[in-house]
């Protein structure tokens, strides 16, 4: 089985909802449509030419100033059989950071969907129980977005040049 099997067979079943096939070190990449997230994984396992069976990772990245898709859901996904592998993402407004569970599919989903929920805010819909799993329940924000500035900038105390950043190397 090769990427461009299984791109044909997917863009065949979905058609204009999946984008921006690309093949970064070799592993396909594509997006598809929040709503359409649960459709695909479910395809995915079922057709017997695909036997995509094994849920490797749910994570999210944060884009901020992709505005009205800030938030992409990432799964990867493994056919154990001919050892492929392949990504999809799912982008989400910040505003309404919401998409359905993949526990309905796959149990692995659970604490890794709790952690997404955990550092970015994701609310998986139908998640059997979504909550923080690292953080503690009285944050009322999510580490993992860039919305902080790393470090002050109206520090006065740090001379860049001392940890090599910045000015003259003698």
């Amino acid at each position: 089985m090769t990427n461009e099997t299984i791109q044909q067979k997917i863009q065949d079943k979905f058609g204009a909802s999946v984008t921006g096939f690309e093949e970064p070190y070799g592993m396909l990449t594509f997006e598809i449509a929040a709503d359409k997230n649960i459709e695909l994984l479910q395809y995915l396992y079922d057709e017997p030419d695909l036997a995509f069976r094994f849920l490797t990772d749910v994570t999210v990245v944060h884009y901020p100033d992709d505005k009205g898709r800030e938030l992409a859901v990432v799964y990867h996904l493994h056919n154990l059989v001919d050892n492929i592998r392949f990504r999809f993402k799912c982008f989400i407004d910040i505003e309404n950071p919401e998409i359905n569970t993949a526990t309905v599919l796959f149990e692995s989903a659970n604490w890794q969907e709790r952690e997404a929920y955990d550092f970015y805010g994701v609310i998986f819909k139908g998640h059997p129980n979504l909550k923080r799993i690292m953080n503690v329940e009285e944050m009322d924000y999510f580490p993992m977005r860039k919305e902080f500035p790393l470090e002050d900038q109206s520090r006065t105390d740090k001379d860049d040049e001392m940890f090599g950043r910045g000015g003259s190397v003698i």
